[in-house]
């Protein structure tokens, strides 16, 4: 396949800048194989039954954003994709020309990190002081491209999950953005069953596939865990008659991922599973999933998951209907579809 075949026309003005009031006041647009549903998100419970099992991606934003300068004066920003240890991260830097081994960068607030090598496109950076206290003190939001504006002070606690739990994500993991405490309680009293693993989303998932064939695209790499109450937790479900019910393209990676040899078994590592139709796939029966980006991994996915044509529908509808897109945009709950293209 082409990427091409995954491009669509969206109105800037869809794009979600700010977050609704409350979480739960999104649209949910359900995706049926006959029909498609306008509903809100606060109607999820109405979609679900006693013994399913959502599976959620516990990965916590860092404010990973920081500016500073060279020693010459040049002014930089820094995105921290992945905290090594206590004070070594790696990290895109942009400016004009870029700093070479053993350059100083001075950052806000009298920070200093150096420029210890590179590991590709990226930079790898040891900080004076540790990471933890320094993004603490200087760090924002790393807002995602297409939103445009600065971080605020409401993004702190809105592009975050409530069940936000392990630090170490460039971006959030945004189908979770729309559940609050209540619609979890609300859930649980049904018999929804929950269970967590953790994938830390780099900032590769807002890169664009720049070769036209799919078969040439290299897929960045994240870095995630299944742990073993996962995996029984999932097994009983399917041996239940339950469904699994991934929230959001990052939890269906990482459980993609631990079953890429066809069953699922605990995994802690990186994956660079690049999902797209074709596959086929091994654990999951529905999910919760955010608009994407044109010609994205993410919408390559979520068409192999429920048919590209099925998709193609999907977002020509929630166009039509105004629906908001991407990180503080609304979420549709599409079903795992046996005939897809």
């Amino acid at each position: 396949m082409k990427k091409s075949d995954f491009n669509y026309q969206l109105p800037d003005e869809l794009i979600a800048s700010y977050p609704l009031d409350k979480r739960t006041d999104s649209q949910l647009l359900v995706v049926g194989e006959e029909q498609l549903l306008d509903k809100i998100f606060s109607d999820l419970p109405s979609l679900l039954k006693a013994g399913d099992l959502l599976v959620f991606n516990n990965t916590r934003v860092i404010a990973a954003r920081m500016f500073g300068h060279k020693t010459t004066g040049g002014k930089l920003e820094i995105l921290l994709e992945r905290v090594l240890d206590e004070t070594l991260a790696l990290a895109h830097i942009r400016c004009s020309k870029s700093p070479k081994y053993g350059a100083k960068i001075l950052l806000d607030d009298g920070y200093e990190c150096s420029v210890e090598g590179r590991d590709g496109d990226l930079f790898k950076l040891k900080f004076m002081d540790p990471i933890d206290t320094v993004l603490d003190s200087i760090g924002h939001i790393p807002l995602p491209p297409y939103i445009d504006r600065e971080d605020e002070s409401l993004d702190v606690e809105r592009y975050q999950t409530v069940f936000s739990q392990t630090p170490g994500a460039v971006a959030a993991p945004t189908a979770g953005l729309h559940f609050d405490q209540t619609l979890l309680d609300e859930m649980s009293v049904l018999g929804v069953d929950f269970t967590y693993v953790t994938l830390h989303v780099g900032s590769g998932t807002f890169q664009p596939v720049r070769e036209e064939n799919l078969d040439d695209h290299i897929m960045h790499k994240e870095w995630l865990t299944v742990d073993d109450s996962v995996v029984r937790k999932i097994k009983a479900t399917k041996q239940a008659g339950g469904r699994v019910i991934a929230v959001g393209t990052t939890a269906m990676r990482s459980l993609e991922s631990a079953a890429k040899a066809g069953k699922l078994k605990p995994y802690t590592g990186d994956t660079d599973l690049f999902i797209r139709p074709g596959y086929q796939f091994n654990v999951v029966d529905a999910m919760v999933t955010n608009f994407h980006l044109p010609e994205s991994t993410l919408l390559m996915l979520v068409s192999a998951f429920s048919g590209c044509q099925r998709i193609k529908d999907v977002y020509q509808h929630a166009i039509k209907q105004e629906y908001r897109f991407f990180s503080y945009g609304d979420a549709m709950f599409l079903s795992r579809m046996d005939d897809r293209e």
